[in-house]
């Protein structure tokens, strides 16, 4: 063992930490839990280091689960979670980019949040924003973007695209497997209608499903595998099963545009036809047993003429309106938009949300008309350099992806959501940079 220990900083670690909490265990006994507590955590780390892609598709598929769900019904916390998952997902990346030294990401998103920081700090805060509530605003909004400074390796970037695909099936099944002792419901209802949630919510699940399906049709443009044609199929089930309306508006526009604009050698005439043909006869028979089929919530938001409805999120927007006005230049610090409005005030107990469902308002509320351009450029920067080496089909989506990305975010928290981690970690893997190899076919 000491041999090994010699050779290994690992191994000399972990001895040296057994035999100095069997010290602390003999000579100082209440300490014994935390230090067990930091142990533990420091093993985890220490797995995570040595078994990086093995750590990356556990911290994907915990995402995916949604935690800040299932476990916050459990035992509360809910903040305390997200920040957890946030936490891991850094952890995770920056052990891995210990091993193959991390990249110079230059126009990753996350400096943007910096700079809006940096601006609340010198310009002064939102009324009710603390400097350390800001910071830990900053970590949370860039955390999601860190993949931008890990060299991925093959492994790794089709170990992202993958949990990125299946994650919604294994969150319907880990779901089932809450609701069989009565843990937690399956599904809930809206106004008569069936919202699939799972272990999640419906809108975080369709929000998942949506990105899966985006990877689907990446990866058959990339590969022409037909089980990916199968996961989208499957994901669009879940998607509809939820009911969100926004993702399943995206992710059909993003497959019509891989069917009808995208050239590709795996989609032949004859298979574009056969898919659209398929996609057209199920939205007729949808459309002709509309009144038996009003437990889809989709269908029942059609029948009664509100498909276009935005949920009252337009009721909180005058609120965020009337902040950025009050300073339009440079906003009130990165996390204002978690403040602006109280969860106790009457409009927050009436949506139930103080999150403003727009990150065009939100953002301009945090950064101001500056910090917003500065995030927008970055995020543009970013996705043209990442995606410029790709096959010309899977840039064409890519790009559209991102732009569904950009409607989307006019009425939902694309940004703040845990959907973004996945979202930009998948995308992270589908960009091949300039100091980067190709990934396999």
């Amino acid at each position: 063992m000491i041999t090994i220990a010699r050779r290994d900083p690992i191994a000399t670690a972990a001895i040296t930490a057994l035999l100095g909490v069997g010290a602390i265990a003999w000579l100082m006994p209440p300490l014994i839990i935390p230090l067990l507590f930091a142990l533990a955590l420091a093993v985890a780390a220490t797995i995570a280091y040595a078994r990086p892609v093995a750590a990356m598709a556990l911290w994907l598929i915990l995402v995916e689960t949604t935690p800040e769900m299932w476990l916050s019904d459990l035992i509360g916390a809910h903040e305390l979670i997200i920040a957890l998952l946030k936490s891991a997902g850094l952890l995770i990346i920056a052990l891995a980019a210990l091993r193959t030294a991390p990249r110079a990401d230059r126009f990753n998103p996350s400096y943007a949040f910096i700079v809006m920081f940096i601006d609340g700090a010198i310009h002064g805060l939102w009324p009710g924003l603390t400097p350390m509530a800001s910071l830990r605003s900053l970590i949370g909004s860039a955390a999601p973007f860190a993949a931008g400074y890990l060299r991925l390796s093959p492994a790794m970037r089709a170990t992202i695209i993958r949990c990125t695909i299946i994650g919604p099936a294994i969150t319907v099944g880990f779901g089932i497997a809450l609701a069989a002792p009565g843990i937690r419901p399956l599904y809930g209802t809206q106004l008569g209608a069936i919202r699939l949630a799972a272990s999640s919510a419906p809108a975080f699940l369709g929000g998942f499903a949506m990105i899966a399906i985006f990877a689907g049709l990446l990866e058959y443009l990339r590969t022409g595998r037909p089980r990916n044609l199968a996961w989208i199929g499957l994901n669009y089930i879940i998607l509809i099963a939820t009911g969100a309306r926004s993702p399943l508006a995206m992710a059909g526009f993003i497959t019509l545009a891989t069917l009808l604009i995208t050239p590709s050698p795996f989609l032949t005439p004859a298979r574009r036809f056969a898919i659209l043909a398929l996609g057209s006869a199920s939205l007729g028979i949808v459309l002709m047993a509309a009144s038996a089929l009003r437990v889809i919530r989709v269908v029942d938001l059609i029948n009664l003429g509100d498909a276009g409805s935005l949920s009252n999120r337009q009721l909180i927007w005058p609120f965020f309106e009337a902040a950025a006005r009050q300073s339009p230049w440079l906003g009130w610090g990165v996390g204002a938009g978690k403040v602006v409005v109280s969860m106790k005030s009457h409009i927050g107990r009436l949506l139930g949300t103080n999150a403003a469902h727009n990150e065009y308002l939100r953002i301009t509320v945090e950064g101001g008309v500056i910090g917003a351009l500065l995030l927008f450029a970055m995020l543009t920067l970013w996705l043209w350099r990442g995606s410029a080496a790709l096959p010309t089909a899977q840039r064409r989506i890519i790009r559209l992806v991102f732009l569904a990305f950009a409607v989307q975010s006019f009425t939902d928290n694309t940004l703040i959501a845990t959907t973004s981690l996945v979202f930009f970690t998948w995308a992270r893997a589908v960009f091949v940079n300039p100091d980067e190899s190709p990934p396999p076919a």
